[in-house]
């Protein structure tokens, strides 16, 4: 069954309250402060922002209870800091610095910190989900599943929700539908449609075109108070938009493309519609990011870390 409506005009000015700007900027500077990292050399391995998704976790956060479970995927910066506001803990995380969420050892794609889990592993998280699911069934909680639209060639999401929807699980399925899976577009990777896909299974599936916090808010508050009370798997479909490349820079999009993307960024639309308070708040957090970076740079490596960090060679045993 398909929950979809026509999204209403967007409006010049949407309104945003303090709160919910004050996390879409966090998560913005934060995910600028990684690359700049990178660019430095500072970091190692690899990471994916989520730069022009942000208004996805931060919409949903507050429609997430304490007792619910929140499963991330390798693009999960956001995802971490719209529901647990703690820029220090996942830099120190991915930096391998003392104060780390998990001792330094998961870095930037895999997280496991207060009912919120992350995983690198695309389609791992959706079969975890739906067994967390089951067992909040009753409850009032649910298990609340991030996945892309690439993730949608994984076998695992199918019988995920095979499952979720043979067991009527409360199990909210977000997709973050970017329109490129890595560096292959969806229309040449994906046949069909996600809602088809979900009402395959008898899944209901919800459409969600806008940017506006308060406005995806309003739409998608009943339906998760019905995937908690019935209780019933739910798809919840974001048209949404990537703006940098698929981790560090390997964007294969032509400059036209990028430029269109970026044309419909929620920032510039947020700035435009209350330039003085977006200002403050935007320098407010930019200043946070800048002095959280600051901080835990400074610190030493995490003791796990350490612990396994090659040590550099004696004078003896130089040549």
């Amino acid at each position: 069954m398909t929950v979809t409506a026509a999204a209403p005009p967007r409006s010049p000015r949407p309104a945003v309250a303090d709160r919910d700007l004050r996390s879409l900027l966090l998560i913005r500077h934060f995910e600028r402060a990684l690359l700049r990292l990178f660019e430095r050399g500072v970091l190692s391995g690899t990471t994916h922002t989520c730069l022009g998704q942000e208004y996805v976790p931060v919409a949903l956060s507050a429609l997430l209870r304490d007792d619910d479970f929140v499963f991330s995927n390798h693009r999960g910066h956001g995802h971490f800091l719209a529901r647990h506001p703690d820029p220090h803990g996942l830099l120190a995380e991915i930096m391998g610095r003392e104060g780390a969420l998990c001792g330094g050892v998961g870095g930037s794609q895999h997280i496991y910190h207060q009912r919120f889990l992350s995983t690198g592993v695309q389609g791992e998280s959706l079969p975890v989900a739906t067994g967390v699911a089951l067992k909040l069934a009753g409850t009032g909680a649910l298990a609340c599943a991030y996945v892309g639209d690439g993730t949608w060639g994984e076998g695992a999401v199918y019988e995920a929700l095979n499952m979720a929807s043979l067991w009527r699980v409360p199990l909210l399925v977000v997709v973050e539908h970017n329109g490129i899976a890595q560096s292959t577009p969806t229309s040449v990777q994906m046949a069909g449609t996600i809602a088809a896909r979900a009402a395959a299974f008898g899944v209901r599936h919800h459409h969600v075109a806008s940017a506006d916090v308060e406005e995806i808010r309003a739409g998608l508050a009943p339906l998760l108070d019905a995937v908690r009370a019935e209780p019933s798997p739910l798809v919840v479909e974001f048209a949404t938009h990537r703006l940098g490349p698929h981790s560090k820079g390997d964007d294969t999009r032509s400059p036209e493309e990028i430029r269109r993307v970026r044309e419909s960024d929620w920032y510039d639309r947020y700035a435009g519609a209350d330039p003085e308070r977006f200002a403050r708040i935007d320098a407010e957090q930019r200043d946070l990011v800048e002095r959280v970076v600051a901080e835990v740079s400074a610190r030493p490596a995490a003791a796990s870390v350490a612990s396994v960090a090659p040590s550099a060679p004696s004078p003896e045993a130089r040549p």
